[in-house]
């Protein structure tokens, strides 16, 4: 069974924040083996170092990707070759890129993300805002196309999410659509099935405990006061 084949289901997005107490290799590693024995069909993990102690635990589709800021650009997902390199070289099966129209340090080009991921023999994840972009990620190559970037964008500030209304055009490009972002509970899941999507992503509802717990305290404080 291929790549994309094996992602069809819940991929369980593992990032915990840079001050979590659960962010260690280690622990993210611990969490994808619990997702997967749980059911998830893949994994989606940010960081080479993070990406290599996943795929040590488990022996499912990673989605790998590394967040960079460069002053003066917008994208952070993966936004130029060396980030490809990194992620590719620890150990991921899929690498996630911004696939927005907004431009990339360097004079990057999605064409050369998606030629750098080629070139590494791994499959490209589009992570889109817009139909438009979805359409145009499809066209250019990629395999996978995501709803990962609304509402994270200028023109998609406020979108509703999670962006089930963005599917149709997705699965219409002929990619592996992936719904992400906003996904809170089962029932989108049902409803991005119900669509045609290939997968869906969830991460906060699932592996941002700090978030969850923060959200029942904060409900026990107003509740007292």
């Amino acid at each position: 069974m291929n790549v994309l084949e094996r992602l069809r289901g819940v991929i369980v997005s593992i990032q915990p924040a840079a001050d979590s107490v659960l962010n260690s290799p280690e622990t993210v590693a611990l969490l994808a083996r619990c997702a997967v024995a749980n059911g998830a069909c893949g994994v989606r993990i940010e960081g080479p170092v993070r990406i290599a102690a996943v795929r040590a635990a488990v022996d499912v589709p990673i989605v790998g990707l590394l967040k960079r800021a460069y002053p003066g650009f917008e994208p952070y997902i993966t936004p130029t070759a060396a980030e490809i390199e990194a992620v590719a070289a620890a150990g991921a099966d899929v690498v996630a890129v911004d696939a927005t129209t907004r431009p990339r340090p360097g004079g990057f080009t999605f064409a050369a993300a998606l030629a750098a991921i080629r070139g590494r023999g791994l499959i490209a994840m589009a992570d889109c805002a817009t139909a438009a972009e979805m359409r145009a990620a499809a066209e250019a190559g990629a395999p996978i196309v995501a709803t990962t970037l609304c509402g994270y964008t200028g023109d998609t500030r406020g979108a509703s999410l999670p962006a089930l209304d963005l599917v149709p055009a997705a699965v219409a490009s002929g990619a592996f659509t992936i719904l992400e972002g906003g996904v809170a509970s089962p029932d989108h899941v049902r409803r991005a099935f119900a669509a045609g999507a290939s997968a869906v992503v969830v991460g906060t509802a699932i592996s941002d405990i700090d978030a969850q717990v923060r959200r029942f305290a904060q409900a026990a404080v107003q509740s007292h006061a």
